[in-house]
């Protein structure tokens, strides 16, 4: 399955997010930490991010490294098959971690209550939102996840 990474996100309020981008350069996985803390640390009391970039890019494995700077001792893997794993906070909070990429029909991310995710206050980290845009909230965060190389990774925080 190959998709497109035209990613709008409701035309992301283009100006404002374009103000607010940060971007953000790693050299080495080692260097993913840094990238974890200054997505948090961007939140600004937003609780939906979603991760765009290719198959291979490094999605699961910036929220992999976005649990450990909150202190999870949960292991991290992508809910393919699932569309969501839970994972709790060193301060016993929920994290929600979804993975679109096979959904077939929309229908199938009603029947599972995304509304009770997405709009819980708690942090929800989504994977392949390209396909389920039109139901993420207005302020959601957006990465970018840009491959230059085998090893370097640019991330586009909106």
């Amino acid at each position: 399955m190959e998709y497109s990474l035209r990613f709008s996100i409701k035309s992301l309020s283009l100006h404002r997010k374009l103000e607010k981008m940060k971007q953000i350069r790693a050299n080495s996985l080692e260097e993913l930490g840094a990238v974890a803390q200054e997505i948090l640390a961007s939140l600004d009391g937003r609780t939906v991010v979603a991760f765009c970039g290719t198959m291979g890019a490094g999605k699961t494995t910036l929220i992999s490294a976005i649990m450990e700077q909150l202190g999870s001792e949960d292991t991290v893997t992508s809910p393919t098959f699932a569309l969501v794993n839970q994972y709790r906070t060193a301060k016993d909070e929920a994290v929600y971690h979804f993975d679109f990429y096979r959904i077939n029909r929309i229908e199938e991310v009603f029947d599972m209550g995304y509304e009770e995710y997405f709009y819980s206050g708690d942090l929800c980290l989504i994977e392949w939102p390209e396909l389920v845009e039109n139901l993420l909230p207005d302020d959601a965060m957006v990465v970018k996840i840009g491959v230059l190389s085998p090893t370097e990774r640019e991330f586009q925080i909106f």
